[in-house]
């Protein structure tokens, strides 16, 4: 079995993939243990030894930050926080991106700044094992006081409220927890706020987008390869000494990953009529070399996050202090968002280009890619639909960040609206993976019009694997069929292993 140790070891996007997709278990630490039972024994001297008032401690929250609570009901307090901010609504959270919250709630509250009890964070790390994954929602956060909504529906079972899912079902916590023996936890003194303050909805978002932007970025490059050798494109756009002067580095990357693909490619090396392509062929460098550059950007911005606790009142044990200041701000994640979501949707426009001139019935290539084009319409409304996703993510790649809708009675008077950008940016992703796959269908198609002559050996093996599940067409048929089934073609495509491979 695989473990993942818990600890102050910085995490990272590939590790988070690892753990994720070879299902490792998590376990605590013995310093990570120590942490969290050093902060929380600090804790309950200083609640035990003092009156004075401690923002969401012995207070109330938000605007009600000056209404003292008695020592007899903060554990009330705590679980009324918890059940009154269970207020998500619309679809549901993906599974794959409730484990991620999980896992990095249980890293925030690792670090020994939050003041849980090592009971909490040991369940939390339980219901991951377990893969018992609260049913949370995706409206509700502002970003800001953290994730409070979702956060709060991701604590709910704690306290043996709320819904997960496990073995494909959704069940009451209740039940679950009666089936593993797990008694309900009774929440003391600054637990339900360091639970449902953070930015573990919108980090994991981020996470899981990213661990996918990594795959399809590169497989952005790829079928854009095939399009360019299919349309007889020219190679020298993608020399180096042209990238050389003008040094951004994910520019000078793509152009060389392009040669690199194209390399051995009997198309690309035939004498050319034409002296230029389109700049959806010949700026690809400068195109998707750019979103790469933005990703990495937005990549590392979410490993600081995710190393990082993010709840309120901070607590320092060694220094005997208890600041209340606003770590759960998603003020940087939202922006990063907002960027990534740019620069995927920018990915998807440039890919719909080329769709277009495949199909534009030039180089010799046919209208629309089909024998017989009028009695057969052929590729002609696949593009449509690519347009369509395209203009649809244009629309959701508008910024989130940059509004603002003051709450809890002027308290919280700015907010980042990073959820909202993360759960933007998730369908951006998702119609990324569209157009990509309505521009390989193409692609595919007119690479067999350059027949005899070959492509590289890395487009013909990646073809060959493709047209195992999709055929070439040679009349009319129910094309929605065939998008699908390219798009799961993409979505079951492990680009690492072909990547050794080749």
């Amino acid at each position: 079995m695989n473990i993942h140790f818990i600890s102050d070891k910085p995490l990272n996007i590939d590790t988070l993939k690892v753990i994720l997709q070879e299902n490792f278990k998590l376990e605590l630490a013995a310093e990570t243990k120590q942490r969290i039972s050093k902060c929380r024994k600090y804790l309950d001297e200083k609640i035990a030894l003092s009156d004075e008032p401690i923002y969401g401690i012995n207070t109330g929250f938000g605007s009600l930050y000056d209404k003292s609570i008695s020592k007899s009901d903060l554990n009330t307090l705590q679980r009324n926080l918890v059940m009154s901010h269970a207020c998500g609504l619309g679809d549901e959270v993906p599974l794959d991106v409730v484990k991620l919250m999980l896992l990095l709630k249980i890293q925030s509250l690792s670090y020994g700044n939050s003041g849980v009890q090592l009971t909490t964070v040991e369940r939390l790390v339980s219901f991951y094992n377990e893969n018992v994954l609260p049913q949370i929602f995706q409206l509700g956060s502002l970003g800001a006081s953290g994730d409070l909504a979702p956060l709060a529906h991701l604590a709910l079972p704690l306290i043996g409220l709320g819904k997960v899912y496990y073995k494909g079902a959704l069940c009451e916590a209740e039940a679950i927890n009666k089936k593993f023996a797990w008694e309900p936890i009774t929440l003391q003194s600054k637990e339900g706020l360091a639970l449902l303050n953070g930015t573990q909805f919108m980090a994991a978002y981020g996470a899981y987008l990213l661990i996918e932007a990594k795959k399809y970025t590169f497989l952005a490059n790829l079928i854009s390869a095939i399009s360019l050798d299919a349309y007889d494109g020219r190679i020298e756009p993608f020399h180096p000494r042209v990238h050389e002067i003008r040094p951004h580095k994910g520019q000078i990357d793509t152009a060389k990953t392009i040669r690199s693909i194209l390399d051995g490619s009997q198309i690309i090396q035939q004498q050319k009529v034409h002296v230029q392509d389109p700049y959806s062929f010949r700026c690809i460098p400068q195109v998707h070399g750019a979103s790469q550059d933005a990703i990495a950007y937005v990549q590392s911005v979410f490993e600081t996050e995710i190393n990082s606790a993010t709840d309120n009142p901070n607590i320092f044990p060694d220094e005997d202090l208890i600041i209340s200041a606003g770590n759960f701000h998603g003020q940087p994640l939202a922006i990063s968002l907002d960027f990534l979501s740019i620069s995927l949707a920018e990915l998807g426009n440039i890919s719909e280009r080329r769709i277009y001139r495949l199909i534009s019935g030039k180089r010799g290539l046919p209208s629309f890619l089909v024998h017989e084009p009028g009695l057969n319409s052929g590729f002609m409304i696949p593009q449509y639909t690519a347009a369509s996703i395209v203009s649809q993510n244009k629309q959701l790649a508008t910024p989130a960040s940059v509004d603002s809708i003051s709450s809890s009675q002027d308290q919280e008077d700015h907010v980042s609206m990073g959820a909202n950008a993360a759960t933007k940016a998730y369908k951006i992703m998702e119609n990324l993976k569209r157009i990509l796959a309505i521009e390989l269908f193409n692609a595919a198609q007119a690479l067999e019009f350059r027949r005899p002559l070959r492509s590289s050996q890395k487009i013909e093996s990646f073809v060959a694997l493709y047209r195992e599940k999709i055929e070439f067409i040679t009349a009319d048929k129910l094309m929605h069929n065939e998008i699908k089934k390219s798009i799961a073609f993409l979505e079951a495509f492990d680009v690492e292993k072909y990547q050794s491979i080749i």
